[in-house]
């Protein structure tokens, strides 16, 4: 299985998250739901969350330790693949998919006789589809899109730029349907500062447009920026993808 881990922040029945998971393994889901049909989690109420029910700093180290003991006693039971992480409204949960659940208790034991101290539930049931993985962890085309905004936000950042300064933002659209409403999605663009640059065509040969506005890259900036781009985008048949700057150094 591939590891390929993200993290990123949504809300849960009205609570703020942390979401970590294993993007990788997203791609074999077909090839191996069946080996590995069972969806089990770890609960651990946490001593000292910060205010927002997430996990402090002065609580890090313990909770990091107790992950790295319950993934080294995976493997040492090997029972099944760890596949991501929430913490939300004083809590942590571990969240495994396995193979059998007959050691499971043996599991639990290992990785958890060092953690007496912390209130911890746990079990498994059939989810041979996925499900929690697909509708709990992997994030939503949206926050996909915002996951992608953060990563550009600080590589632009690592270069020395704060962000603050506007600059020409470029994006682009692809129409992913005959159907799409080409020219009335052009004319919302341009309704709303853009300006259009050039038709493009990417590698499936969809047609799309390539545009800009002059805007701050700044992490909430650009995320009201891109989920507009997003729904303007649907809303014509059409498909947002993505954007890109310079860097601009204070």
């Amino acid at each position: 299985m591939q590891e390929y881990w993200e993290i990123y922040m949504k809300n849960i029945d009205g609570h703020i998250a942390s979401v970590l998971f294993n993007a990788g393994i997203s791609i074999e889901i077909e090839d191996i739901k069946y080996s590995y049909p069972m969806i089990a989690f770890v609960k651990v109420k946490l001593k000292e969350p910060n205010k927002r029910g997430l996990l402090s700093s002065g609580e890090e180290a313990e909770i990091f330790y107790l992950e790295d003991k319950l993934e080294a006693s995976l493997i040492k039971f090997r029972i099944g693949k760890y596949v991501g992480r929430v913490i939300s409204n004083g809590y942590v949960t571990f969240l495994y998919y396995l193979q059998f659940t007959y050691n499971w208790d043996d599991f639990l034991e290992f990785a958890l006789n060092e953690h007496q101290s912390y209130e911890i539930t746990s079990g498994y049931k059939d989810d041979n589809e996925w499900n929690y993985y697909k509708n709990l962890l992997y994030p939503t085309p949206t926050e996909w899109q915002i996951i992608q905004n953060h990563k550009v936000c600080d590589a632009l950042k690592s270069k020395g730029d704060d962000l603050s300064t506007p600059r020409a933002i470029e994006h682009k659209i692809f129409f992913t349907s005959q159907n799409s409403q080409k020219d009335k999605l052009i004319q919302q663009l341009k309704q709303n500062g853009f300006k259009i640059q050039k038709k493009i065509k990417n590698s499936d040969g969809y047609e799309g447009i390539l545009f800009y506005r002059k805007d701050k890259p700044f992490y909430t900036d650009i995320d009201d920026i891109t989920l507009f781009l997003i729904d303007l985008s649907e809303s014509y048949n059409a498909s947002y993808d993505g954007w890109e700057t310079s860097v601009v150094k204070s």
